[in-house]
Parts: structure tokens; C-alpha cells; sequence
């Protein structure tokens, strides 16, 4: 009978605190990341239909059709939104989550959502194509700012134990909002001619649901004790989150990061370039970042209509065909999030890049001998499948936390900034030169994206720290010694795992 009690106070804690965390997970997911994956993959179902109706609400304003031409830039634009919409979030994110604070920044950044899918549901109503676009430059304001905020609040209210997966599964929710829209797309469900304005307004369900359920969850514990200094509203979100009223030690460690924090206040992102112990932080989330982006996962996705339809698959399955890639990436993101605490951020990246390497090599030959061989399409199809899973076992979910971890509490906000602005510019930019690549390439078209992904998988291997099990404070200070190897002053940690060029 005392076994039992014993056992059970053991575990107890640990229920809690897996319950508390994991609905905080899911509270700040469904209405972050998943929003931006779900909003970036839904616009695909309904392209021909809404083109359709902007010709016809022109065509009852003036009399006369609108140009093809015409109706080609309209689209362009409702498209091209998305991304400038992002970019302003990003660039909002920072001030929001350093005034509001992480949990009250996602809060208020759910009106965007619900103001969109009003636009988005009484767009054919109201004859109005501007509604449209309009939605979609507020769905990406929604997502800039999710993008950001969100692996910053999970990353500060997860311990360090499981920060790594905790902070990863904002790549998880990116997937499955990526998978999501692209089953409610299916023609079977909202993908229809008349359900599509249904379609782009489902993005409201997600946030309603955060508005229903984050604002019951505590807010991040450094931000209350680092930035508002309130230790009172510290100590009890740090008891829900952890399921204990034993975390001294750990609002010890707090203290000791808020005091190496100084009393500067918040950065801004133009600090960060100028800062010479910000050195490799900056350069590192710029490089990866930027590999991230441009190692060619967003075009396979593009392409893979055509390798479907290459291979002979019929016309009205290839849709669920991509939702196979979805559910791919999905699937790849899960089990980075669940080993990422074993075998480290670095590895998984290297392992990654290399093997999006491999696929990419092996799709480029496919493509170019897919005439001489029956059986070079079907290779071709793999390919998809494997340079998908390979992106999201490193770079999808890696990626997104290294802003988290390798800066301080103060310039956490600041580099979230400049890497959602990063991140957004690059996806506008791609979006708009990949077609003329594909056109000068053709099936040479990821030679380029082989060669960011060799980079990626070099500048991991040589310059980026191991961050796993360390705490901010400990990542902090050893970042310090390598931008000042030769100040005497030194007095920090072990070497952290990296291989200095």
C-alpha cells in the first residue's frame, strides 16, 4: 500500500504537468502554425473557381469580360497577398510579444482570423473580389505573427528537459494545417464550385477554438519574471506548467538568466546587427534560415502534380495524391519532435539536408531520363515522398527554434523579427522566380537547391552549437566564448558539441 501511494506521487506530477503543457500545445498550435499551413494550402482547391468569379463580378460592374491577362494579375495578387501579409505580421510580432505578452499577442492576433473569414464569406455575396484579397492579406498578417510568437511561447514555457520537442511541434502544427487543407479541399468536401468561399472562411474553426480554450492556460513564465518582473504570476504559472509546487530551482534559474539579462530592456532588431556578441547567433539564423527556405521543399510541392501526371496517375486522384505528401511531411515532423531530445538539433539538420541532398540528386536524373525509361516516373513519385520526409525530419521543425534558443530573453523578440521577415521575403521572392527557373532549368531545376542544401548541411556541421539539455543561461554564456574566445574574463560551461573550422 505505500508502494502504491509512493508510485503514485511520483507520477502524479508528471501527469499534470504532461496535461497542462500538452494543452498548452495545442491551444497555442491550432491557432498558430496550423493556420499558416492551413491557409497556404486551401487557396490551391479553389483557384479555377475563383478566377471565375472575378471575371463575372467584372463583367456585371462594366458590361465586358475581363482579359485573361487581367484575370491573371487579380489572381496573382490574391496569391502574392498572402506573403506581404506575412511579412507585416512578422515585422508586428516582436513589439506585440514584448508588450502583450506571448499568450495575449496570439489572442488578439485571432481577430485577423475572424475578420478574414467574415471577408472571405460574404465575398460572392457582396460581388466583391477585393473582399478576397483583402482576407488574404490578413490571413498572412495572422500567420507572421503566429509564426513567431508561437515557438517563442513554447520554447520559454517548456523545461529544458523537453524545450527542443516542445518549441518543434509549431512544425508539426504547420503540417498538419498543410494536410488539413488539403483533405477540406478535396472537391468531396468544400472543394466544390459553390462551397469555396465555405472553404477559405473554415479558417475561423481554429480560431475560435484558440479563443476558447488559451486564454484558461498560463502565460510564459519568463516573460512574467524576465520582462514584467512579476515573480508572484512567475511562481504560479511555473506550478500549472510543471504540476508541482516544487520549482525553486528552476525560479532560481530564472533569476540568474534575468540577472545575466541586464535591465537594457527589449532590442530591436537593428541592435542584433551591430552587436558583436550576437555575432554567430545572427549569422547562423540568417544562413539556416535562408536554407530553409530555398532548399527546394515549396517547389517539390509545385511540382508534384506533374511527376503524378507523369507517372500515368489518372487526373481525379492526383489531388489525394498530394494529400499523401501532407500527410508525409506530417508524419516526419512528429518523429523529429519525438527524438529531437535524444539526438540533438544538429544532427537531425545535417541528417536532413544530406539526405534532401541524396533525394534531389536522384529526382534530377529521374526527370531527365523519364523519356528513355517507362519506369523513371514512378522513381520520380519516390523522390517526392523522400525529399518531403527528409524536409521534415530536420529543417521544417530545427529551424524554427533556433531563434528561441540561441538568443536571450531580451533579443529573443527582435530575432523573431528578423527571421519571420527572412522567411517571409524569401517565400514571396521564390514564389515569384520559380516559374522562369522552371522555364531557363527545366529538368535541371534543383541543381540550385541542391547546392543551398550541401550549404546547410556544412554550416550545421562546422558552426552551429548543440543547444540540447542546456538551459538558456548555460546556451547563452557559451555562446559568449565563441564570439570572445580570447576574453580572459571566461569563466563558463564545457565546450558545447560543434566543430570550429
Amino acid at each position: 500500500m505505500r508502494l502504491w501511494t509512493h508510485v503514485n506521487s511520483v507520477h502524479s506530477p508528471l501527469k499534470i504537468q504532461s496535461r497542462v503543457l500538452f494543452l498548452t500545445i495545442f491551444a497555442a498550435g491550432i491557432g498558430g502554425t496550423f493556420q499558416f499551413g492551413y491557409n497556404l494550402s486551401i487557396i490551391n482547391a479553389p483557384t479555377l473557381y475563383i478566377q471565375e468569379f472575378t471575371n463575372e463580378t467584372w463583367q456585371v460592374r462594366t458590361g465586358e469580360p475581363l482579359p485573361d491577362r487581367l484575370i491573371l494579375l487579380v489572381w496573382s495578387i490574391i496569391v502574392s497577398l498572402y506573403p506581404l501579409g506575412g511579412l507585416l505580421g512578422a515585422l508586428l510580432a516582436g513589439h506585440l510579444a514584448v508588450t502583450l505578452g506571448r499568450k495575449r499577442s496570439l489572442l488578439v492576433n485571432d481577430l485577423c482570423t475572424v475578420a478574414a473569414a467574415v471577408l472571405f464569406g460574404f465575398s460572392r455575396r457582396a460581388g466583391s473580389f477585393e473582399m478576397i484579397m483583402l482576407g488574404r492579406l490578413l490571413v498572412g498578417v495572422s500567420a507572421g505573427v503566429s509564426m513567431n510568437v508561437q515557438p517563442m511561447y513554447l520554447g520559454e514555457s517548456a523545461p529544458k528537459e523537453l524545450r527542443g520537442a516542445v518549441a518543434m511541434t509549431s512544425a508539426v502544427f504547420t503540417a498538419l494545417g498543410i494536410m488539413m487543407g488539403q483533405v477540406v479541399g478535396l472537391r468531396e468536401l468544400l472543394g466544390g464550385p459553390q462551397a469555396w468561399p465555405l472553404l477559405l472562411a473554415s479558417c475561423v474553426v481554429p480560431g475560435l477554438l484558440q479563443l476558447g480554450s488559451l486564454p484558461l492556460l498560463p502565460e510564459s513564465p519568463r516573460y512574467l519574471l524576465i520582462d514584467r518582473g512579476d515573480t508572484k504570476a512567475c511562481l504560479a504559472a511555473l506550478r500549472r506548467l510543471r504540476g508541482s509546487e516544487d520549482v525553486e530551482e528552476e525560479l532560481v534559474e530564472l533569476r540568474e538568466e534575468r540577472a545575466a539579462c541586464g535591465a537594457g530592456g527589449p532590442r530591436r532588431p537593428w541592435h542584433l546587427l551591430g552587436d558583436p556578441a550576437l555575432r554567430r547567433q545572427v549569422v547562423s539564423l540568417v544562413v539556416l534560415g535562408s536554407a530553409m527556405e530555398l532548399c527546394g521543399n515549396d517547389s517539390v510541392y509545385a511540382y508534384a502534380s506533374a511527376v503524378f501526371r507523369a507517372a500515368g496517375m489518372p487526373e481525379h486522384r492526383i489531388s489525394y495524391a498530394l494529400v499523401g505528401t501532407g500527410a508525409c511531411e506530417l508524419l516526419a515532423s512528429l518523429v523529429s519532435s519525438a527524438v529531437v531530445e535524444r539526438v540533438g538539433r544538429r544532427v537531425l539538420l545535417m541528417a536532413g539536408y544530406c539526405l534532401m541532398t541524396c533525394w534531389g540528386s536522384v529526382f534530377t536524373a529521374a526527370l531527365c531520363l523519364q523519356d528513355s525509361y517507362p519506369w523513371m516516373p514512378y522513381l520520380a513519385m519516390s523522390c517526392v515522398f523522400g525529399f518531403i520526409l527528409s524536409f521534415g525530419i530536420g529543417p521544417a521543425g530545427v529551424t524554427g527554434i533556433l531563434a528561441t534558443e540561441l538568443f536571450d530573453q531580451t533579443a529573443r523578440p527582435a530575432a523573431y523579427a528578423v527571421y519571420g521577415v527572412l522567411l517571409w521575403t524569401m517565400l514571396f521572392l521564390l514564389g515569384l522566380g520559380f516559374p522562369f527557373l522552371m522555364e531557363g532549368l527545366s529538368h535541371f531545376i534543383y541543381v540550385p537547391f541542391l547546392a543551398v542544401c550541401v550549404c546547410g548541411a556544412v554550416y550545421t556541421g562546422l558552426f552551429l552549437p548543440e543547444t540540447k539539455g542546456k538551459s538558456f543561461l548555460e546556451i547563452t554564456q557559451e555562446l559568449h566564448r565563441l564570439n570572445f574566445p580570447r576574453d580572459p574574463r571566461w569563466r563558463g560551461p564545457e565546450v558545447l558539441q560543434f566543430t570550429e573550422l
